[in-house]
């Protein structure tokens, strides 16, 4: 996947997930790859911007949820 300019390692058959604490309405989904963590708008699914961030920066923020 390509965004502003920049490939990023997001397969085309990443498995998008949200969390069970989300409501319906304003979540994010969760798209997981072996070096990278795509976070994406729910409501706009496949045509959603996409922030992506190293996994080991990811698992550091989600340790501070815990």
């Amino acid at each position: 996947m390509t965004h502003a300019g920049v490939t990023v390692d997001l397969p085309a058959g990443t498995r998008w997930r949200k969390s069970t604490f989300s409501a319906e309405n304003g979540c994010v989904e969760v798209g997981p790859s072996t070096s990278v963590v795509g976070v994406r708008d729910m409501k706009l699914g496949a045509v959603s911007p996409v922030l992506v961030f190293p996994q080991p920066a990811w698992s550091e923020f989600t340790g501070t949820l815990r």
